[in-house]
């Protein structure tokens, strides 16, 4: 409302003077008695009529006008006081006009959108129908002069015969070259590495076409100025048919080019020659048709005839022909829904979708296309069928280049890049990253190839303007964030190859020639290269969001909420962490190794950053969070150790017995499957125990790490050898029976016995 008020205070002191201005002459010839009246009153001292406003005034008053008319319910407003005023007496007061209310306008439902948008184009189609009517029925006639006519036509069907003549006969050197062409392109296709020829040689075969049609052209032009026996008015109907031959046999080079019916090894698509001749015969001839009929007879019969002949001319030949058109497309339609369908199968995955869903819809494509032909060819004959072939032609051209740009992109899809054997000796997995990643990036080349021909097929039937779009549309500010996104992603794709290959480069094995790192290692790398993936993967979704206008405040503000919050419910969750990092930085334990943790004994199979697993040696696998884990014991840290006690029966010779001890010992020592196991020399402790039953005979041996038990089992083998050799014996358990008097003997004896039945 404000800003209605403030535009209707400029217009107030503006529009009048506009208006009025405006209106000078008529302000002159109706009242010069108020010249005279503004003159005398000059003289006199009165006040001057006020001056005529600067451009500035001008343009402030057009603006606050614009606004005001913009919207429907102040334009009545402002119209009907206008016509109030206009209404009043000459003699009264002068009307105050005073700003009308806007209002605002009511939401317009989609129904209501459609409707406005139906009506306006309807009407627009309705007046078109009305032109037409108008120039059949009611256009100006002309008298038809007969011999005019017919010298003009004689000069005409010169021209066209020589010209057709000479075209032919060019077209007719040239064939043999156009075979040999064919033929060199399909046995360089043949070759392995060689898919370029072919296409190269197809296209080499259009130029020369269009060579050949510019020669034509060039030799029709002379023949023209010759054979016009000096009459503008024949001068002007050649240049009629040479335009209309530029245009169509253009058309028809294209066809050519798609179906190719003389010279099969030229033709791009596996398409029969019963079925390349008999489309393009009948395309041929409807483009010929339809193009001189309209750019040639039409404009002919309208000029030297009458104009209402040649509209009716123009809508019998475009009624005709789009009859017979579609009368073609639905009798085919059933065969060439098959043919693309089998193209599909024999085509790339990628195309293969497209071409089957094409199959589907072709028809009705190419009927709207006819039906849109055939009214604008009967509203404006030239320059829509102009419009018509200059928006197929570059079609058919997006589409081609489109189709060739993606085929290359997906054959380069399916290879792989091979590095040097010393690069991939040094960079084990570098290799396989670049091929992923150039395998991503020519995907995402072929979906914008895709993206990027729609937009040029649009633009080429004037659905939408591209050039505007990508430089003062929203294409340039999309544009601008696809290649800042793709910069983006480069460098993260480039910083993570290169830190997840030094990774990979020291865990990789001694296959490569390289000794294999140690558990630790291995294990802190992966930790580190997993913590790297989640670092630049967080980094740059947070950098790409940004740049494409996600405000990312709000997302950081709510991760630091949800961190804080998950903080106090993960409390263990991060001491596990915390104590995982740090056994591991002091090389606690490390995959493979034997460890004691509480009650549990067994081998660690996996670590990761919150646990470790620990499979016991019954095959029973246990998840072990590190904050429960106080205390371990390491099997493998260096070396491995046992000591061995003997218990030997108390009535045996000790020194026999360590003489048996010593000798078993040497005998391991001879081994060659153990004494690579033992570090140093065994150590012998002699008798250490000694009981009621038995004394204890000891010896001490290290060995190499998880080698202890193989040693010991082997010890315990040969110390049974030799004490058995020597006659020594274990421990026995012994009973002792004390004797009393007899009669006490025979009394107890006789109490045991039990009593007689």
């Amino acid at each position: 409302m404000l800003g209605m008020n403030a535009a209707w205070l400029r217009l107030r002191k503006g529009i009048l003077l506009l208006l009025w201005f405006s209106l000078i002459p008529t302000a002159q010839a109706l009242s010069m008695p108020a010249a005279v009246a503004s003159q005398q009153a000059q003289k006199s001292g009165a006040p001057a009529p006020q001056h005529e406003p600067t451009p500035e005034e001008k343009r402030a008053a057009w603006s606050a006008l614009a606004t005001i008319l913009e919207n429907d319910q102040s334009r009545e407003e402002l119209i009907e006081q206008l016509r109030n005023a206009a209404a009043s007496p000459s003699n009264a007061v002068a009307p105050e006009l005073t700003p009308p209310v806007a209002q605002e306008e009511e939401e317009k439902t989609i129904l209501q959108s459609v409707t406005e948008v139906t009506r306006q184009y309807g009407g627009r189609f309705a007046g078109s129908f009305i032109h037409l009517y108008r120039n059949i029925a009611s256009a100006p006639h002309k008298a038809f002069n007969q011999q005019t006519f017919f010298n003009a036509l004689n000069h005409f069907l010169m021209l066209a015969v020589a010209l057709f003549a000479f075209y032919w006969l060019i077209r007719t050197l040239v064939s043999p070259l156009y075979r040999r062409m064919g033929l060199w392109g399909r046995k360089k296709s043949g070759l392995p590495g060689s898919w370029l020829h072919l296409p190269l040689t197809i296209v080499g075969a259009f130029a020369i076409d269009l060579l050949l049609l510019a020669l034509a052209l060039f030799v029709g032009q002379i023949l023209s100025d010759n054979l016009n026996a000096g009459s503008r008015t024949i001068a002007w109907q050649q240049g009629l048919f040479l335009n209309a031959f530029a245009l169509i046999e253009f058309f028809k080079a294209v066809l050519r080019l798609i179906f190719c019916p003389r010279y099969p090894e030229l033709r791009p698509f596996p398409v029969s020659d019963l079925r390349a001749r008999y489309w393009h015969t009948r395309l041929s001839w409807l483009s010929g048709l339809i193009g001189y009929g309209l750019l040639v007879v039409v404009p002919i019969v309208s000029n030297q005839v009458n104009v209402q002949v040649g509209a009716l001319i123009n809508v019998v030949i475009m009624g005709l022909m789009t009859g017979w058109a579609l009368w073609l497309i639905f009798h085919n339609r059933r065969n060439i829904q098959r043919e693309l369908i089998s193209l599909s199968e024999r085509s790339l995955s990628f195309f293969s979708l497209f071409i089957r869903a094409f199959a589907f819809i072709w028809h009705w494509v190419a009927s709207a296309y006819f039906i849109v032909l055939f009214f604008f060819s009967i509203f404006n004959p030239g320059d829509s069928l102009k419009f018509m072939m200059s928006a197929t032609v570059r079609s058919l051209v997006i589409i081609g280049l489109g189709a060739l740009v993606s085929g290359m992109l997906t054959r380069w899809i399916s290879k792989t890049i091979t590095l040097s054997p010393e690069t991939r000796r040094a960079w084990p997995e570098l290799q396989k990253r670049i091929n992923g990643w150039l395998s991503f990036m020519l995907k995402a080349a072929r979906i914008l190839t895709v993206f990027a021909v729609v937009l040029l097929l649009l633009n080429a039937w004037n659905l939408f303007d591209l050039w505007y779009w990508l430089t003062a549309g929203a294409g340039e500010k999309l544009v601008d964030v696809l290649i800042r996104v793709f910069i983006i992603l480069l460098f993260s794709a480039v910083g993570w190859t290169l830190l997840a290959s030094l990774i990979e480069s020291r865990l990789s094995s001694d296959l490569h020639g390289r000794p294999m790192p140690s558990a630790r290692t291995r294990t802190l790398l992966t930790l580190f290269r997993n913590a790297l993936a989640v670092v630049i993967s967080t980094i740059t979704i947070m950098i790409v969001l940004s740049e494409i206008g996600v405000n990312i405040a709000p997302l950081l503000a709510g991760a630091g909420a949800l961190g804080l919050a998950i903080s106090f419910g993960s409390q263990t969750l991060v001491k596990d962490i915390i104590t995982g990092i740090f056994i591991q930085f002091e090389n606690g334990m490390n995959t493979g190794d034997l460890v004691t943790i509480g009650p549990l004994t067994g081998t660690v199979e996996r670590m990761s950053i919150r646990s470790v697993g620990v499979r016991q040696d019954t095959g029973a696998y246990h998840i072990i969070p590190w904050s429960s884990i106080t205390t371990f014991a390491n099997f493998v840290r260096g070396i491995g150790s046992f000591v061995a006690n003997y218990d030997v029966d108390r009535r045996e010779n000790s020194d026999r017995a360590n003489a048996a001890l010593r000798a078993a010992v040497e005998e391991l020592m001879t081994r060659e499957d153990i004494r690579p196991l033992i570090i140093g020399e065994p150590s012998f402790a002699g008798l250490v125990g000694l009981s009621e039953r038995a004394f204890t005979v000891r010896v001490s041996i290290t060995t190499q790490p998880l080698k202890q038990w193989t040693v010991r089992f082997a010890l315990d083998e040969l110390v049974k050898k030799h004490f058995d050799a020597a006659g020594i014996q274990a421990p026995r358990q012994t009973v002792q029976l004390m004797q009393h008097d007899a009669a006490e003997a025979d009394a107890a004896t006789i109490k045991s016995l039990p009593a007689p039945k």
